[in-house]
C-alpha cells in the first residue's frame, strides 16, 4: 500500500482545511505560522500536505466556479443517490462546474470536507450547538461537526459528514428516523443516542430506547440502551457498556475519570486549532474532573494548576505540555 493511502482520514481533513484557509486569500501571518507548525509537526502531516499540493490543480475548477455553494449543493444531491453516484456521480447535476471529473476520482475525504463546509447544520472548531429540528427532534452538535437533514412524507434522514452529535428523537410513528454515515445507517427506535465519526468507523452509544445499526455490508445489530458499538463498512462490532459521560462531549464538556493525560489532550485538540503535544514522561499521568472544552486555554490552565506539568507556547499555533 502506498504511503498516501496510509494517511489517516482525519489528517487529510486537516490538510484540506489548511488548504482552504490559505487559498481563501485572507490568511494572517499568525495563521500561516500555525500552518507551517502543523505541517512540520510530523511526517504524516507533511505527506498529507504533499498530497494536497499534488492535486491542487484539481481544486482550481472549484475556485473558478461563480457560485461554489451551488456546486457543493449539487454534489451533495448526487451523493443522496448511491446508484447515480456509482454510475456517473450525477454528471448532469455538476455539468458546467468543472468538478465532476475531480470528484469522481477523489471521492473520499476532500469531497467530504467540501460537503461538511456547506452542510445544513455545522459547527466550527471549538463551537458546539443545540438544535431543534422541524419534527421536534433535539440535536446537540459537537465541535467541528456537520450534518444535512432531509425530511420527506415517509422518512426523516440525517447525513453526518463530520464530527459527532447527540440525538434525542421526537416520536413520529409514520416516519422512521435514520442517520447515514460513510459506514452505514443508524435507525432510531424511540431513542437518545450519541454518534461520532472516528476514523474508518462510526461510533454509536445508546442511552434510551434502541438503535438498529446496519453496516454497508448489510450486517445489522440492534443496540439497546446502555450499550455501544462501532460500525465499519464490513460490520458491527460486539456490544460493550456505554459511558454516559461521553454524552457530554457534544455539549462541550469532557468528564475524565482516571484518563491518561495524552488521551485528554487528544480530545482537547478537537476544540482548538494548531499543534498540541505532550512529553512522553507525563503522557500517562491520570486526569480527573469535568472540563469546559470550548475554552481550551482555560482547560490547559486548570490542568497546569493541579498537575506536575507546564504549558509552553514557543510560537503561535504550537503548544507543548512538558514536565514541571
Amino acid at each position: 500500500m502506498s504511503a498516501q493511502h496510509d494517511i489517516p482520514d482525519a489528517v487529510l481533513a486537516q490538510a484540506a482545511d489548511w488548504f482552504a484557509r490559505l487559498c481563501a486569500g485572507d490568511a494572517t501571518a499568525r495563521e500561516r505560522q500555525a500552518w507551517q507548525a502543523w505541517r512540520d509537526a510530523s511526517d504524516t502531516h507533511r505527506q498529507a500536505w504533499a498530497r494536497v499540493e499534488a492535486i491542487s490543480q484539481r481544486f482550481a475548477p472549484l475556485q473558478a466556479v461563480p457560485d461554489p455553494r451551488a456546486a457543493a449543493t449539487a454534489y451533495r444531491s448526487a451523493l443522496a443517490s448511491p446508484g447515480r453516484r456509482r454510475l456517473m456521480l450525477s454528471l448532469a447535476a455538476l455539468a458546467g462546474t468543472g468538478l465532476a471529473g475531480w470528484m469522481a476520482r477523489e471521492y473520499g475525504v476532500f469531497p467530504t470536507v467540501l460537503s461538511a463546509s456547506q452542510a445544513d447544520y455545522r459547527t466550527a472548531t471549538g463551537e458546539v450547538r443545540e438544535l431543534r429540528l422541524p419534527d421536534g427532534t433535539q440535536v446537540w452538535l459537537g465541535t467541528a461537526s456537520a450534518f444535512d437533514a432531509a425530511y420527506s412524507a415517509s422518512l426523516r434522514r440525517l447525513r453526518l459528514w463530520r464530527g459527532e452529535m447527540l440525538v434525542e428523537t421526537a416520536a413520529d410513528a409514520g416516519r422512521p428516523f435514520v442517520v447515514d454515515t460513510p459506514q452505514g445507517r443508524l435507525r432510531a427506535l424511540g431513542t437518545r443516542f450519541l454518534t461520532r465519526l472516528d476514523g474508518d468507523d462510526t461510533r454509536i452509544a445508546v442511552y434510551e430506547g434502541a438503535v438498529e445499526a446496519t453496516a454497508a455490508s448489510g450486517h445489522a445489530v440492534i443496540i439497546p440502551a446502555g450499550m455501544q458499538a462501532r460500525v465499519s463498512a464490513q460490520g458491527v462490532s460486539a456490544l460493550t457498556p456505554a459511558d454516559l459521560a461521553d454524552a457530554q462531549g457534544p455539549r462541550g464538556r469532557y468528564v475524565a475519570r482516571n484518563v491518561p493525560l495524552s488521551e485528554m489532550l487528544q480530545a482537547l485538540g478537537r476544540y482548538r486549532r494548531g499543534y498540541l503535544s505532550v512529553s512522553p514522561e507525563i503522557a500517562d499521568l491520570p486526569v480527573f474532573g469535568s472540563f469546559p472544552m470550548t475554552e481550551p486555554d482555560r482547560v490547559l490552565a486548570m490542568l497546569e494548576s493541579v498537575m506536575p506539568i507546564r504549558v509552553q507556547r514557543p510560537f503561535p499555533g504550537w503548544t507543548r505540555v512538558m514536565p514541571r
